[in-house]
């Protein structure tokens, strides 16, 4: 089983490609669902060089950052080697 980590959000990188998913309404839901103190899932981030980078939960991040939170709840992945 995956461990939940707490990391800073300014320590996360979002590739362009995950920005690209952005979608106000599922940011807002989240934002909604924060507030609310619903269950929420962690985000997923990979180890970079400095910094970690997202690899799921776009909505969740910008939904965090929105509402002046300066950590999230995240899961660590391997990088997938290719």
């Amino acid at each position: 089983m995956l461990k939940v980590h707490i990391l800073k959000i300014e320590d996360i990188y979002v590739p362009t490609d995950r920005r690209k998913e952005l979608d106000a309404a599922k940011v807002d839901l989240a934002a909604e669902e924060i507030i609310e103190e619903a269950e929420e899932r962690p985000i997923s981030v990979r180890k970079g060089k400095d910094r970690y980078v997202l690899l799921r939960g776009v909505n969740r991040l910008e939904a965090h950052k929105a509402l002046g939170e300066e950590t999230i709840k995240s899961y660590i992945m391997n990088a997938i080697q290719r």
